[in-house]
């Protein structure tokens, strides 16, 4: 058969067929500000010591498959809950596949606030779950607290997914808001963290309280987004499940072993926190001034800006020009039309970011 079409048709289960592959945009030669990353390297003493332990990994050997060592760090050094366990993912993207192989199935569904993550939604269609999304407040996106029980009274999701704070607008919802969910949901609920050291604030205090509840987060944030290392806090009885479907050895020698190198090192990470969360506001303050722009306050390490009406593409497109990568938004939602969003940077790229865009709105 040359045409492999009709057996692809044949087999492919429908939800697969009708979905588009995340797409990552090229950034060779970019001032990269479209990914919520850290933009700090590490210093140069630091960087050699990690060298020192690489080198001697036992590449040859498989890693130790439930990551001991690594979650005994992280324990001590992540503030994770006594009585809590851990789940440790390829990311948080594996962590919310987990979460839909075991909770999934055509009668099940997940329920999300949007605009949110977009990943919810893609791993939920390739897992068999429906997506429920019910609306942000327009204006200030925030949580919708009436309408949100009311699709969860309707819909009884399997799990909810609350980003705290929530990506792509970078606001944290009220917290009396999201008890009141977490107390309504019939299922698991999610608090997905990835941005917590940003803002403060986190609900791993309240897994004792809610066994229902589950913490996620990632190290990406905290700028070790190549480690590709996610982590779960939960009532072990939960966690027990969720392992069932975790594919051995998914952590690797050099991940453990470069996290663990890390957290002994915490404390470069979070000066480079602080470092950005001071940025956010000189950016923020910037972008506020600019007439032209609706700027919404963040809580994570990201802006979303609205730009004039029609714009989002000529303006994204005149950035890349310019080497300057953000986020366009616009098109991804209703609500976020004529939006982009930019990961603050360094003080410099930071400053190239806004001469390009004060070009780009012809205010410059």
């Amino acid at each position: 058969m040359n045409d492999p079409g009709a057996l692809i048709r044949r087999l492919v289960r429908p939800a697969v067929l009708s979905m588009q592959a995340y797409h990552v945009p090229p950034a060779t030669g970019m001032i990269k500000l479209d990914a919520m990353e850290n933009p700090y390297g590490w210093p140069e003493e630091l960087l050699q010591d990690w060298l020192e332990q690489v080198g001697s990994a036992p590449l040859n050997r498989y890693p130790d498959p439930s990551a001991t060592l690594l979650k005994a760090r992280m324990r001590r050094t992540l503030q994770v809950p006594d009585g809590a366990e851990l789940l440790l993912g390829n990311g948080s993207d594996e962590l919310i596949q987990l979460l839909g192989m075991a909770l999934g199935g055509d009668d099940r569904c997940v329920l999300t606030p949007g605009p949110g993550f977009a990943m919810y939604r893609i791993i939920a269609g390739f897992t068999g779950m429906d997506y429920v999304e019910v609306p942000l407040r327009p204006g200030d996106f925030g949580l919708d607290r009436d309408a949100t029980l009311a699709a969860i009274r309707r819909h009884q999701p399997a799990i909810v997914y609350l980003a705290y704070p929530n990506n792509p607008t970078g606001n944290a919802f009220d917290r009396d808001d999201v008890e009141a969910v977490i107390e309504a949901a019939p299922g698991v609920v999610v608090l997905d963290e990835a941005y917590y050291a940003f803002c403060g604030q986190s609900f791993s205090d309240e897994l004792a309280r809610y066994p229902q509840l589950l913490v996620m987060r990632t190290v990406s944030k905290m700028g070790l987004a190549g480690l590709r290392l996610g982590y779960l806090m939960g009532h072990p009885a939960w966690l027990e499940q969720l392992e069932k479907c975790r594919l051995p050895y998914n952590i690797g020698v050099l991940t453990q072993l470069s996290a663990s190198f890390s957290l002994d090192h915490v404390a470069v990470f979070e000066e480079q926190t602080a470092r950005i969360c001071a940025d956010r506001q000189w950016l923020f303050e910037a972008l506020a001034g600019i007439e032209e722009l609706q700027v919404w306050p963040s809580q994570a390490n990201f802006i979303t800006f609205r730009v004039p009406t029609g714009s989002a593409g000529a303006i994204h497109q005149s950035l890349r020009e310019e080497r300057v990568l953000i986020k366009k938004l616009d098109g991804s939602h209703p609500m976020l039309d004529d939006c982009l969003r930019v990961t603050v940077g360094t003080p410099e790229e930071n400053a190239a970011f806004l001469e390009a865009l004060e070009r780009a709105l012809g205010t410059r």
